[in-house]
């Protein structure tokens, strides 16, 4: 049997767009990684409303995602495929981050991962680092203020997390190109759109890991 762990924010632990409680473990888009993969693979969840790839938040304490990554694969581990999914949080105002250093907090977390020694035999595991899609429109939202000027650095995302993880030499996909953010509030994913990024992520998972 394969492991692989999600580590990433709201979007991943399944924050509705429409407020209210989370989606369902069947709705989330861990939930539907698991049932795509079947058997042969265990998936963890591992989703923190708020985390950030690298920055400490002032506001809402305890969300740093590089000293929270390893004691987490240390804990699961072994894990063959870590999957990251982190960056979104860091165009928050109060961080005054662009999205080339949303990226290179990433990488680090690439970094990190591989050697947290969590892998197979001690070894490290393999990542898949995703970038996380756009937002919708900001105007109109409760995000508004807290994100403002993260639409534009939004768009950018993809690129310089392309960028990061040819450096790295780790698996990459580009959510701007599976998953469209709500108009809701901008940020999160309305159901379906869980569901197209597990399909990918299957599907990546399965050439990094052809044996399962």
């Amino acid at each position: 049997m394969k492991t692989v762990l999600c580590f990433g924010d709201s979007n991943t632990h399944g924050a509705n767009p429409a407020g209210g409680p989370r989606f369902d473990l069947q709705t989330r888009w861990p939930g539907v990684l698991r049932r795509e993969l079947g058997a042969d693979w265990w998936v963890i969840e591992e989703g923190l409303s708020g985390r950030t790839t690298v920055w400490e938040d002032p506001i809402e304490l305890h969300k740093q995602g590089s000293a929270q990554i390893t004691p987490i694969l240390q804990s699961h581990g072994p894990i063959d495929v870590v999957v990251i999914l982190l960056g979104t949080n860091d165009l928050k105002v109060r961080f005054h981050v662009g999205p080339d250093d949303a990226a290179r907090g990433a990488g680090l977390l690439v970094d990190l991962a591989r050697s947290s020694r969590s892998g197979p035999n001690w070894g490290p595991p393999q990542v898949l680092l995703l970038a996380p899609p756009p937002f919708a429109p900001l105007e109109h939202t409760y995000f508004r203020e807290m994100f403002a000027g993260g639409e534009e650095k939004s768009r950018r995302l993809g690129h310089w997390y392309g960028e990061i993880a040819r450096q790295c030499g780790c698996a990459f996909l580009d959510l701007a190109e599976i998953v469209q953010s709500s108009p809701v509030d901008g940020i999160h994913w309305e159901a379906p759109e869980h569901a197209k990024l597990a399909r990918a992520v299957a599907a990546k998972l399965r050439t990094l890991c052809p044996d399962a």
